[in-house]
């Protein structure tokens, strides 16, 4: 963006969840001031892809129209999951992105086209953006056939795409019962990150698992990316269970468990037990020794 559009990027962390607090949103919109880049634009992602694919709730994405609106900026969604993002909510794409001013979404992801995205705004922003993509070198000949393609799995996938979600879910469920692995973040949609313990040889495991025709992407070095699409069906989540259950269970050994043992009260440490016998000083009354 900063090289072929002039557009410096700013980025600000988003939280667990996947949201950036609007507080901070509201902190990093530069004044037109000639000394810095105008702020023009805030982009958000849904699903977003390294929480885990979590789903932006509509009500966030709603209030981030809103303070763009107040302070004079576009909002750009870029929705390359947001089909999974719909189904997750239970609405209409179109209700995902009623937000935003130009969105921007995949074919090739969950829906599972061979290739293509698709960029939305008003006329004169794709009259601009065909522009753009001339300058970039990015004009496609005979698109047709891709287009094609991708209506197909609008009409075909589209409607069955909640199964990859039901499916991650199963498979997120039964990896955490494994020895070893741990699901990194609550499964919302179709991706699930995985961390492995770390006397675990991960890229050893990744090798196991490659002989049995299943391809895991490693993120970092003790964590994985697993994701659901429309060719994983059930007898697919069974055997990916499977194969790491015996891979891992073959090289990991869970340590014993730790036993913790209070520490005694110090009170009660000076204090005898109460079946001991106990010393206790009598002063005697002189008259009834003498009896």
């Amino acid at each position: 963006a900063a090289s072929l559009m002039g557009a410096p990027p700013r980025p600000v962390p988003n939280k667990n969840d996947g949201t950036i607090d609007l507080d901070d949103i509201r902190g990093v919109i530069r004044a037109d001031d000639q000394h810095f880049p105008t702020t023009r634009l805030l982009c958000v992602e849904q699903t977003h892809n390294k929480c885990g694919g979590r789903v932006l709730p509509l009500e966030y994405l709603d209030k981030c129209g809103q303070l763009c609106k107040e302070n004079g900026i576009k909002l750009h969604l870029d929705g390359a999951r947001i089909w999974n993002a719909a189904a997750a909510l239970g609405v209409s794409p179109a209700r995902c992105v009623a937000a935003a001013d130009t969105v921007s979404v995949c074919l090739s992801k969950g829906l599972g086209a061979p290739v293509g995205s698709v960029i939305l705004g008003d006329a004169e922003f794709i009259r601009r953006a065909r522009r753009l993509r001339k300058a970039c070198g990015g004009t496609m000949r005979q698109a047709g056939v891709l287009a094609a393609a991708a209506l197909m799995a609008l009409k075909e996938i589209h409607p069955v795409i909640h199964l990859d979600h039901l499916r991650m879910t199963e498979l997120a469920t039964g990896l955490g019962k494994i020895d070893g692995l741990k699901v990194g973040r609550p499964v919302q949609s179709n991706i699930c990150f995985l961390n492995f313990a770390k006397e675990i040889d991960v890229p050893g495991v990744l090798a196991e698992l490659r002989k049995r025709n299943i391809v895991v992407i490693p993120w970092q070095p003790n964590q994985v990316r697993l994701v659901t699409h429309h060719e994983i069906n059930q007898a697919a989540v069974q055997a990916v269970l499977k194969a790491f259950s015996d891979i891992v269970g073959g090289v990991y050994t869970p340590p014993p468990p730790v036993v913790v043992v209070a520490a005694p009260d110090k009170e009660a440490a000076a204090a005898p037990p109460t079946n001991a016998p106990t010393n206790v000083a009598v002063a005697a009354d002189k008259d009834a020794i003498a009896a």
